[in-house]
């Protein structure tokens, strides 16, 4: 099964299943109550450094995806990425993200690596 991707901004849904948060910053203006998050799963989120490098410059984007998957990769991502797999094998999942652009973002990267390990 593949997750749903939703901005964190928009109102929860009751189809939206698990609603996982894959961002490292909380977002801006946002309540925890108003965002209705089950889990947040910085650990899966890219580096400091990787999410600063990239700052959604669309130039950038294969670049940023051949990064952050091999971040993912790393031996201390690996228990964060399992949580992951686990929780969309048990049921529909929503990764949740912050970022204004809907197709240049992390939770697109998960959600195709999620795909890829089905």
């Amino acid at each position: 099964m593949v997750p749903r991707l939703k901005r964190i901004y928009l109102p929860p849904a009751v189809d939206d299943g698990t609603r996982v948060l894959v961002d490292r910053l909380w977002p801006r203006g946002l309540s925890k109550e108003a965002a209705a998050v089950d889990l947040w799963l910085k650990d899966i989120a890219p580096s400091d450094g990787l999410r600063r490098w990239f700052h959604h410059q669309v130039a950038l984007w294969s670049e940023f995806e051949a990064r952050y998957r091999a971040e993912l990769a790393a031996p201390e991502r690996v228990a964060a990425l399992d949580q992951l797999v686990a929780l969309v094998a048990a049921g529909p999942v929503t990764l949740l993200y912050g970022a204004k652009d809907e197709v240049h973002n992390q939770a697109r990267v998960l959600a195709a690596l999620l795909a890829e390990r089905a």
